[in-house]
Parts: C-alpha cells; structure tokens; sequence
C-alpha cells in the first residue's frame, strides 16, 4: 500500500481519545462504543464522536447519543490530510473524541490495509482498545490478542475489551492468561439488541436509546477513568487548520438539503464543505415541505423506498421538476437519483416521481453494488470538469433503468455505476449518480458558482 503516514511527532497534551476496533464485523463494535459514548456523556463530558469508514448509519446512533454530529474517517474517499483535517476540526471544543472502527481492524480494500481501521488509527496516532467476543473461550482470547498486538508494531494497541463474558470464573481465567490491560469486561446477558435492516442498522433517529441503560452498562463493567488517560499524539498543523477555516462570502448563495426519513444519508464534511465555500444550507423535507427558496439543490441517499407513496404526494416532487427545467443546479445521490426519475417501482407498488432525470428505478432483492468507488469526469457538470477523479462510495438494493440517448457524467475507474461502467445521469442542471462523492475528492466552487449564477437569471 501507498502510504503517506509521517512518523509520529512529538506527543502532545490533548483531549482523551480512543478507537475501539473490532477482531471481525459482529464482535459488538457498535453497542460498545454507544454504551462507551453514553457513560462518557453521564459524566458531563462533550463527546465528539467518528466512525471510521463510509458507513451513514452507526453515525446517526453516535450523534444521537452524543448530541455531536458524528465525522467519518475514509482514507480512501478523504485522504490521509483529509482525515486529520476532519478529526482536528471536530474535536474543537471536546472534552473526549471516540472512534468506531469498521469490520476487522486490519481489513481494508482489497486484502490491503488500505482504508482500514488500522490505517486511520495509525494516521492519528490513536490508541486502539480491541473489542474480542469470548463467548466460547478461555485461553484461546490470549492468542487473539497476542497475534492482534503483534501483527502490525506500527498500531497503538492499548488494550481489550472483553465482550460476552459468561461469569466471573470466565473472566478470571481470561484475565489470567492475557497480557494487555483490560478496559472492560461486558457479560453477554447484558448485550443490548440493534435493529437492522438491508442497508444495516435502523437509523439513529428511529431508535430511541434508553442512554441511562447504556451509561450504566459501561461504567459498571469498564474502567472508564483509566480510558480517559488515552489520548492521540498526533498534532494538527497550521495548513489543516487554515483549510477548515470558513471561507467568508459577501452574498451566499442558498443551498436546500433534502433531509428526513427518506433523505438522510450525508457526510457532515460534506454539508460542512458547503458552508466553507459560502453556502447556506436550507433544510426541507420534500415529503412534507414545499421547496424552498434557494438557488440549488443537494438530495443525499437514504431509503426512498420506504417512503415512495408519501415522496409522490408531496408537492415538492411537482416543484423540483419545475426547478429542474429551468435550470436549477441540482445534485442527487442514490436515493436521490431513485426519487429524481419517472417511477419508483417497489415491493408495495410503482410511485410516480419527480420525473427530472430519463429513467426509473426497479427495486432488487439482492444487493446490486458495494465498495469503494472512483470515477472520471466525462464531460463538464455541476460538480467538476473533464478528466477530474471523484472519489466515493456505491451502496444500493435497486438498479435504474434509463433511456437509450441517456447522457453520463462519469466513466467508473472502480465500481459499477448506473448501466456498463457509466454513472451520472445529466439532464438540464441536474446530476444524480448512484456514486456517494465525499467532497474532498473536488472542489465546490463550480457547484456553488452554478448557484450564484441561476439565482441571477
């Protein structure tokens, strides 16, 4: 792997942060760092929470539970600068940062370490606690924990977190043989349950944590004072500060963000680019809102489908079109493709929609696409112009089926796009894509130019 990883710098005072990684997907990652977040925040502390990856989901639980938006930490969609730049950024403010990892600690693109949990950990210089299902073993975690610390010396393996122990005499014979510290000891009857769906768990705003039950949880079974000694040595410089700096704008032009149910899949660096480059954001929900005033339009992805009879009766669907025709700059991703064709054919029925783009969308029981995405910029659009490299994310249970003389925005480098490595349906001012594009990969001014420019038609 092409690595940009500098050497660790001096270490230097900061706030407490940590990840908790996982040996494999299904340790319990995600209720650990919840019930971790949640104690943190009993004590009074501002907890900024991250999640490693191009996961939208397990984010929603972490700003639910911390009351902070929740950053991703993609070295692939991001870069390495790019993920110190997000991480320095958010914890302004923070009394303690905490990080999810993402399947396995060492699994990354391709059999690499390449975008993997290991990889961001050693891009901030985290300590790593180490989450091991030991449900079914006594000894045998030793030799998990020993070929996890010794697989990669670069790693700050600061210690494990003991999942589904059984009893006491359980976890006296694990804390026996083991070598590392012991941050927590989680009996599994006490494991709590998350809802899931085809795209992964039940959104944070659809579940109401009982945020007292998980505080407890931890501090009864995790050594939450000796967590808060963790910290990360890496140090932000100068420049990543300056690039967050916001960028000031006499007139900002005024972007409308598509969020509810059915639109709720976003990167807060994203929405924050936006802001950055002069934008305002407007946020309305095309089920319930009219569209507001604003000189463009960003609809993210989320589950169009579970909510296709209500996106047809909002009367946005009629307004977006108009705005569409008369060359609104409107951007759209997965879902927000679905939602900006002529139909939306799912399981309950076939829903009319905004109709702006050449094609409908035919929803699949099997997953179609997922993983990693890079695509070409084929022609000039809203977001960048010919030869450009986008980089994102592919994710979806649906294929769109569009018309013959239909016309792309991208040739897909990696991934498989709209229909034979192309992506990008443009029609008038309007983009959507199946491809989830993380901002950093592209500069907005084109976008936010486009904006400045239709409002003073």
């Amino acid at each position: 792997m092409m690595s940009e990883i500098e050497p660790p710098r001096d270490p230097v005072s900061s706030i407490p942060a940590f990840l908790v990684a996982g040996t494999h997907s299904g340790v319990g990652k995600t209720t650990v760092t919840l019930g971790l977040m949640a104690a943190l925040r009993a004590r009074g502390l501002k907890v900024q929470p991250f999640k490693v990856g191009p996961d939208f989901i397990d984010p929603t639980h972490h700003t639910a539970v911390c009351g902070r938006p929740s950053r991703n930490l993609d070295p692939f969609m991001m870069t390495e600068e790019g993920v110190r730049r997000s991480f320095f950024s958010a914890i302004d403010g923070a009394d303690v940062a905490v990080v999810e990892g993402v399947m396995g600690i060492f699994d990354g693109m391709d059999g690499t370490d390449e975008s993997s949990t290991a990889h961001v950990a050693k891009i901030l210089d985290l300590p790593v606690l180490l989450v091991i299902n030991v449900h079914g073993m006594s000894r045998s975690a030793a030799a998990v924990e020993k070929g996890f610390a010794e697989f990669d010396p670069l790693l700050r393996l600061a210690g494990t977190i003991l999942n589904r122990v059984g009893s006491e005499r359980h976890l006296a014979m694990l804390k026996s043989c083991m070598n590392l510290p012991t941050f927590a000891a989680l009996p599994r009857e006490k494991e709590i349950e998350m809802k899931s769906r085809h795209l992964g768990l039940v959104m944070g705003f659809e579940k109401e944590h009982d945020l007292g039950a998980l505080a407890s949880w931890l501090e009864q079974h995790a050594a939450i004072d000796q967590i808060l000694k963790l910290k990360a040595c890496a140090l932000a410089s100068p420049a990543q500060k300056a690039q967050d700096a916001q960028v000031p704008s006499e007139t900002r032009v005024r972007i409308g963000i598509a969020w509810d149910e059915a639109f709720c899949f976003y990167y807060q660096d994203n929405l924050r680019e936006l802001e950055r480059c002069g934008a305002q954001l407007v946020f309305f929900s095309p089920m319930k809102d009219d569209l507001p005033d604003v000189d463009g339009l960003y609809i993210g992805g989320g589950y169009p489908e579970l909510h296709a009879a209500a996106l047809h009766a909002g009367r946005a669907r009629r307004q977006i079109l108009r705005a569409s025709e008369d060359g609104m700059p409107i951007y759209a991703e997965c879902g927000g493709l679905m939602y900006l064709g002529r139909e939306l054919v799912a399981e309950a029925g076939t829903y009319e929609m905004v109709g702006a783009l050449p094609g409908s969308t035919i929803m699949t029981s099997r997953l179609v696409a997922l993983g990693y995405a890079k695509a070409e910029v084929a022609g000039d659009n809203l977001l960048a112009g010919p030869g450009h490299t986008i980089l994102g994310h592919e994710f979806h249970y649906s294929r769109f089926e569009c018309d013959s003389d239909a016309r792309f925005a991208y040739r897909m480098v990696r991934g498989k796009g709209i229909i034979e490595g192309r992506d990008g349906l443009v029609e008038h001012n309007t983009l959507g894509a199946y491809l989830h594009v993380h901002f950093f990969s592209l500069a907005l001014d084109r976008f936010i130019d486009r904006c400045k420019r239709y409002r003073e038609s």
